[in-house]
């Protein structure tokens, strides 16, 4: 005779195909949905407080303010069961020395995890980002820099670095295409070199192309969507930038095929 308690306490049913693909369907539409809500509440804060506040302030407290939306964001995708994060690596870097954050660059989900966890950061952008209507009043009011005019670019970037400030800069430029990296521009070594600041990479992740070059918004993702962050070696900063260059994405190349995307586990919904 069946025990009641087993048949209370068994696993429900697996939900069939269709019901899966409903269900995961909504969780896209709705981290949509929420990220434009947030993107739109944090610029119309920043409208509010840059008039209101003196820059160091205005800045100082529109860090906090993306760090948490972000982190709130990315709570609410573990919630729903679309993501996995494991982020924890990047703690070691908030009380540390100003750095190159350099990281590949396999999802538009990237720089929100990075600056989730590292509010004091500054970001170099894509120019069409900084002015976008969903994330531009809120990318001036924290400082984040435009990558172009290049040597527009590389001053302010030199500066910040020179106030303790570290900066998030994606060496390939772009959203990786060709596995396992795309070839690395030579920006980071640039910067590096005039600021005499270390570069420290990162490696990011997935087991899925999820929001990667080339997919589509309206493709919908096999959930939950995994990522975790680990450290990788520092790099002492760069004197010959072609060598640099050329050294950092020998290694990036070799790491990501030590441990391939596929292979990326999670051990705890959101650490």
């Amino acid at each position: 005779m069946e025990n009641k308690s087993d048949a209370v306490l068994a696993d429900p049913p697996p939900l069939n195909a269709g019901r899966r693909a409903v269900h995961e369907t909504a969780r896209l539409c709705l981290g949509y949905l929420v990220l434009v809500g947030v993107s739109l509440t944090v610029s119309l804060l920043a409208i509010l407080m840059r008039p209101l506040l003196p820059r160091v302030l205005s800045r100082r407290w529109g860090r906090v303010l993306v760090a948490a939306s972000f982190r709130s964001y990315l709570r609410l995708l573990v919630f729903m069961g679309a993501c996995r994060f494991d982020l924890t690596a990047l703690d070691a870097l908030q009380a540390g020395p100003a750095v190159i954050i350099a990281p590949n660059h396999p999802s538009l989900l990237d720089a929100i995890m990075i600056l989730s966890r590292l509010p004091n950061a500054t970001c170099i952008m894509k120019a069409d980002i900084v002015n976008n209507v969903f994330f531009g009043a809120g990318a001036r009011l924290v400082g984040y820099i435009r990558n172009t005019p290049l040597r527009t670019m590389v001053q302010l970037a030199v500066a910040d670095l020179s106030q303790g400030n570290s900066l998030l800069l994606f060496p390939e430029g772009t959203r990786t295409r060709r596995l396992p990296v795309e070839r690395m521009q030579g920006t980071t070594s640039l910067i590096s070199k005039f600021a005499g600041v270390p570069v420290q990479t990162i490696f990011i992740e997935t087991d899925s192309k999820f929001l990667g070059k080339g997919w589509s918004l309206l493709w919908t993702p096999k959930m939950p969507v995994t990522y975790r962050v680990r450290l990788g070696k520092c790099f002492e900063p760069a004197s010959d930038t072609a060598h640099f260059t050329a050294e950092l994405e020998h290694y990036f190349h070799a790491e990501l095929k030590r441990t391939p995307s596929s292979s990326a586990a999670v051990s705890s919904p959101l650490a």
